[in-house]
């Protein structure tokens, strides 16, 4: 899917990084990208957290099965298994399906 034929967000721009533990991530550089199960932003976009703004640069979907530790690396996790226990611990029940469609929302500070 091309990023002119997105379809429309299903969240706002200020929900994307809300975690303590993640929104100081992006502020050290260590996280240059977050996973949602919607889209929350357009590429151009701008993110503030605590007075620093962080510009979306791409978007795109991502099964699970697709992740490599190079990948969640922009999540600011060492490998695959660390991200998916972090994600599981957040969503009690939720199934791990490597079929699994997520969102990938990559940004730059600016």
């Amino acid at each position: 899917m091309s990023e002119t034929a997105l379809p429309p967000k299903t969240c706002s721009i200020d929900q994307l990084v809300t975690k303590e533990n993640d929104v100081e991530k992006v502020l050290s550089g260590e996280k240059t990208a977050t996973r949602r199960n919607g889209r929350y932003a357009d590429v151009g976009e701008i993110m503030e957290l605590k007075g620093r703004k962080f510009e979306i640069t791409k978007v795109y979907q991502q099964s699970l099965g697709e992740l490599t530790d190079e990948a969640v690396q922009t999540e600011g996790y060492p490998n695959v298994e660390a991200y998916k226990n972090y994600i599981l611990s957040m969503h009690a029940g939720m199934p791990w399906l490597p079929h699994m469609k997520v969102w990938v929302h990559e940004f730059r500070a600016v």
